[in-house]
């Protein structure tokens, strides 16, 4: 279950499809990152920072209203979106720039999609006193104009996508172009748990604190140190994953991940893993959306978080595997889980956590009142709130 093997891959999944130029960058990352993971005050002065700088542990709230509006098992949200910058992201900026600057790289790239990785970057970048350049779809800055107004407050330029969807998907394909233009001097920090190796398995490390302070913490909440269900959004996959890591070896929870469904999955969706078939797409080999030629099709989701037609190779295995559950929910459900949520604990979630929201909204009632829930809330809703006010939904 730990993975990769040297390969990079999660059994067939995973790998490095990258240009010649990239390979060496690539060693010199994997080499680098090894030393930096094994080295005893790297690893303190990163969890310094999450500390004193993003504001680590997050708290883990008994949702008692959502609980008692639901029926079934008691609901804890784990809190990633009381992160400084409002998300989970900032766990794997803070660990990537200390790795640049590690590397003595003076230019950081990045791509974004709902604009939260954006943010996280620009801000780890601004506190480093390190150059920014953030891809961004031009469909995705209009979504999200308001973290594209942060990003460059905080310094970063934001360069827009204009190809293809114009969504996260171009604004990856530009990064990477980006970076293959400037391997020596630009770092590329990617913000999930997609691309080639080492990207999957560094995104998954700094990640991991998510679930390592739910298991802690559910002791002193429950007396036990693991729920019997962990759900969670997937885009790419980072916040899931951050999650389920440290409950993979424990058969005794049930790990649920939340695709988006968009207007149905018989029309425009982001399910990849419901939906798509083994291909691969920038730089690894994961489930993505395509049609019979293997072209990448367009994928969908009111959440600009989820709207990526690929996935990360170790979800990819571990749906293989049947070790994670892996279900959707569309558009309509997440707007309605934004309104119950809202209601219930006073927490207005970001649209993507509204997905996991949803699914658990069906799943929770069939659940014993014994049983325990721990959900990700992997970000706030404050980016979303012109989305949510035009479906009326909210107010």
């Amino acid at each position: 279950m730990k993975g990769p093997d040297d390969r990079g891959r999660f059994g067939p999944y995973g790998g490095a499809f990258v240009p010649e130029v990239l390979v060496p960058e690539l060693r010199f990352l994997q080499e680098a990152f090894n030393s930096a993971w094994a080295d005893e005050a790297f690893r303190a002065r990163y969890h310094r920072i999450l500390k004193d700088f993003v504001g680590r542990p997050t708290p883990l709230t008994f949702a008692s209203r959502l609980t008692l509006a639901l029926g079934g098992a008691r609901i804890y949200l784990k809190r990633e979106d009381l992160c400084h910058t409002g998300a989970h992201k900032v766990n794997n900026a803070v660990g990537q720039i200390l790795l640049a600057r590690r590397m003595g790289k003076a230019r950081i790239i990045a791509e974004t999609g709902a604009g939260q990785h954006g943010v996280a970057t620009a801000t780890v970048a601004a506190r480093f006193g390190l150059e920014c350049t953030v891809h961004m779809g031009v469909e995705d800055m209009r979504r999200q104009r308001l973290n594209v107004d942060r990003m460059r407050l905080l310094g970063a330029e934001v360069r827009p996508a204009t190809s293809g969807t114009r969504t996260l998907k171009d604004a990856t394909n530009e990064a990477i172009r980006d970076w293959v233009s400037h391997p020596r001097e630009s770092y590329y920090l990617i913000g999930s748990v997609v691309g080639p190796h080492p990207y999957p398995v560094m995104v998954r490390t700094f990640h991991r604190i998510i679930g390592d302070e739910a298991k802690r913490q559910l002791i002193d909440a429950e007396g036990r140190n693991s729920p019997d269900m962990a759900i969670a959004c997937v885009g790419g996959g980072s916040n899931a994953i951050g999650l389920f890591f440290p409950f993979l070896v424990d058969r005794s929870v049930r790990l649920v991940g939340v695709e988006a469904a968009g207007e149905g999955l018989d029309r425009r969706h982001a399910a990849t893993l419901s939906c798509g078939t083994p291909g691969v797409l920038h730089g690894a080999l994961s489930y993505l959306l395509q049609d019979s030629e293997g072209q990448v099709q367009p994928a969908h989701s009111i959440s600009a978080g989820l709207d990526y037609p690929g996935v990360g190779p170790e979800h990819a295995f571990l749906k293989d595997l049947g070790r994670v559950e892996y279900v959707t929910a569309t558009d309509r459900e997440a707007l309605d889980a934004v309104k119950l949520l809202s209601r219930t604990e006073g927490i207005i979630p970001a649209l993507e956590t509204a997905h996991a929201i949803a699914a658990l909204m069906r799943m929770a009632p069939d659940m014993a009142v014994e049983q325990v829930i721990v959900l990700n809330c992997s970000g706030r809703g404050d980016k979303d709130m012109n989305i949510i006010s035009k479906e009326d939904v909210a107010i």
